[in-house]
């Protein structure tokens, strides 16, 4: 691959997963917004995944899999968290960002009503926050550890 056509994927996978995090972030997203979401951020992960390395990898299955939970979609939202967490086991990735793979877990377990697994990823996530060197990037982590029902 040329060095334009690499840069192409990274400007289109950035810009796919910011516009992800804004229809995330909005309010009222209507119908139509929540399939450009998903779209956006399977765009996301399909660019990463021609020019990136296994943490874009990893941090767009985690933002897919987040996108299915805010839409209630478990088993899409396992689906993806499930390779967002091989992709850390597999690679070593640790720190931010295998607490938040063990938290797309817990989170979609609970919306598939999965108590029991749900708790399990719930004290894994807490386990791995205390690997994460930042304050406030462990701050964030919890605070959304939290807002797991």
């Amino acid at each position: 691959m040329n060095e334009e056509s690499k840069k192409t994927h990274h400007k289109l996978a950035v810009d796919c997963f910011n516009a992800t995090w804004d229809l995330l972030d909005k309010k009222d997203r209507s119908p139509e917004d929540d399939a450009k979401m998903i779209h956006t951020a399977h765009a996301s992960r399909y660019h990463w995944g021609e020019i990136g390395t296994p943490l874009e990898f990893q941090r767009g299955e985690w933002q897919i899999s987040r996108v299915y939970s805010v839409l209630s979609q478990g088993d899409a939202a396992l689906f993806h968290a499930e390779i967002c967490h091989d992709i850390c086991t597999k690679n070593g990735i640790g720190d931010f960002d295998m607490a938040f793979a063990c938290e797309a877990m817990a989170r979609a377990h609970s919306i598939m009503g999965n108590t029991i697994k749900k708790d399990i990823f719930i004290e894994m996530t807490k386990a791995a926050s205390e690997k994460i060197e930042d304050a406030g990037n462990k701050e964030y982590l919890l605070g959304e550890l939290a807002s797991i029902s």
